[in-house]
């Protein structure tokens, strides 16, 4: 693995990672010169637009996280000659709290591009798909609707 795809995985690896801590406002700086397409239509573009994302949909506990593993999986990451990469992943997001016990609350895919600024990756945009909804009622502050199988 080159080292340009290395980076690229551990953006992957680091966002997982900062909402796990609880840590949004690292989260969102991920996004600095990026996005995040939540669903088609719902584009959160800079830092405080995906930290405010994160603020109004995440429940975080006393213990100042989410109480969640977000596991990402099968990352498949290509760059080109140009600062640009991509990458496509899958994720679990399990969850444990005093009322629920731990299991997976949903799962689905991400569909990443990345750019460099000024000789550093960066997430371009992050697009979220959900493939499967498990009991989401600990963990995010609105109700998110199992997706349409046709």
């Amino acid at each position: 693995m080159t080292d340009n795809a290395r980076e690229i995985e551990n953006l992957v690896y680091t966002y997982a990672e900062r909402i796990d801590a609880g840590d949004l406002d690292g989260l969102a700086e991920l996004f600095r010169h990026g996005r995040i397409q939540a669903a088609p239509g719902m584009v959160f573009e800079g830092t405080d637009q995906v930290l405010r994302l994160y603020q109004g949909a995440t429940r975080l506990y006393e213990d100042g996280t989410p109480r969640t593993r977000h596991v990402t999986t099968n990352v498949i990451v290509e760059v080109d000659d140009t600062p640009a990469g991509l990458a496509r992943s899958y994720y679990t997001v399990f969850q444990q709290t005093d009322e629920l016990p731990l299991q997976p609350i949903i799962c689905g895919h991400y569909r990443d591009t990345f750019h460099q600024v000024s000789g550093r990756w960066w997430f371009d945009t992050r697009e979220m798909f959900v493939d499967f909804v498990g009991d989401l009622s600990h963990h995010l502050l609105f109700k998110l609707d199992p997706p349409k199988r046709d």
